[in-house]
């Protein structure tokens, strides 16, 4: 199974849009969005315009409550605050907004992987031997427009520049 991990969106819909229309042709099945969506029109775009099930962490600048994210189905979007883990496709993915939130998902459990979002950039390193990943900023602040694409069955992990897609 393949599904998409988008961070930092910051209610850039034109990115958001192209990046949802792109998983939709390409038959991606779910989202993982490692925070910063910012407000609550952007991630009621985000559940209309992908209506799979969406894993949600919170990021450091969220100014939509929490409250309104209880209208959601559980079944569409899954929010669990600051960090989590999830079994998506198989795997267990471990997920947080900012950097240091990294070790208290290895806490939590054991996990396949782990992504994160805050540093609007690209990158890819080991953590007590768990492969730790940051898609970029789909919001394309302070860097280009990115995210990753990951693939349950192979384990092979894409990043994808917007601009090229």
């Amino acid at each position: 199974m393949r599904f998409v991990i988008i961070s930092d969106i910051h209610d850039n819909l034109v990115n958001l849009k192209k990046c949802l229309d792109w998983c939709i042709k390409n038959n991606i099945q779910e989202t993982l969005c490692c925070g910063d969506v910012t407000n609550k029109e952007t991630l009621d775009f985000l559940i209309k315009k992908f209506p799979n099930p969406i894993y949600l962490v919170e990021g450091n600048v969220e100014i939509f409550k929490k409250e309104e994210i209880d209208k959601y189905s559980v079944e569409v979007l899954k929010f669990s605050g600051k960090f989590n883990i999830w079994n998506i496709g198989g795997k267990l993915v471990g997920a947080c907004h900012e950097p240091y939130l990294v070790d208290k998902v290895l806490e939590k459990g054991s996990c396949d992987i782990i992504f994160y979002g805050h540093t609007h950039r690209p990158w890819e390193e080991k953590k007590q031997g768990v492969r730790v990943v940051n898609p970029g900023t789909l919001g394309g602040m302070f860097s280009q427009a990115t995210f990753a694409v990951y693939d349950t069955d192979n384990d092979k992990l894409e990043l994808k520049i917007l601009n090229n897609i």
